[in-house]
């Protein structure tokens, strides 16, 4: 899947490749749901490739993984590959999809709610400021 702000492209290919369909959805939980049903009418879903599992796919990660799909974390095409094939939404779905298939996605999507995220979020707490910031000095004397 190619992920962005407002909307993801997803692919789904057959075991030998062959793109069964592309299709745009909202980057909501709804367009999560209709995404994952979508693609299950092709057949059962056990593995996804997303680009982006840190950012802007990190929502649709967890969604999936909590529905039991197995996530891939999927490098990005090199700007070389791009300018050579072109850059299209429904393209780098495609190649996100294939790197699943051939096994050269590897590194699995992260659950976000491991110790990790649990340290992160404890270290927000602890950085947030707890009293408002003071007023900037008004002298016009340096430091």
């Amino acid at each position: 899947m190619d992920t962005h702000r407002d909307n993801h492209v997803a692919v789904v290919l057959s075991l030998s490749g062959a793109v069964l369909g592309t299709e745009e959805f909202p980057a909501t939980t709804a367009g999560y749901r209709d995404l994952l049903k979508w693609a299950t009418k092709s057949g059962t879903v056990r593995r996804a490739g997303v680009e982006g599992t840190g950012s802007y796919g990190a929502s649709l990660s967890r969604y999936l993984l909590a529905q039991g799909v197995d996530v891939f974390d999927v490098n990005r095409m090199d700007q070389a590959e791009h300018r050579r094939r072109g850059k299209t939404d429904p393209l780098d779905a495609q190649n996100a999809a294939r790197a699943v298939l051939s096994g050269r996605a590897r590194a699995r999507a992260k659950a976000g709610d491991g110790p990790v995220q649990i340290a992160r979020m404890y270290k927000l707490t602890k950085v947030w400021p707890s009293k408002p910031a003071r007023r900037p000095s008004t002298s016009s004397r340096p430091f």
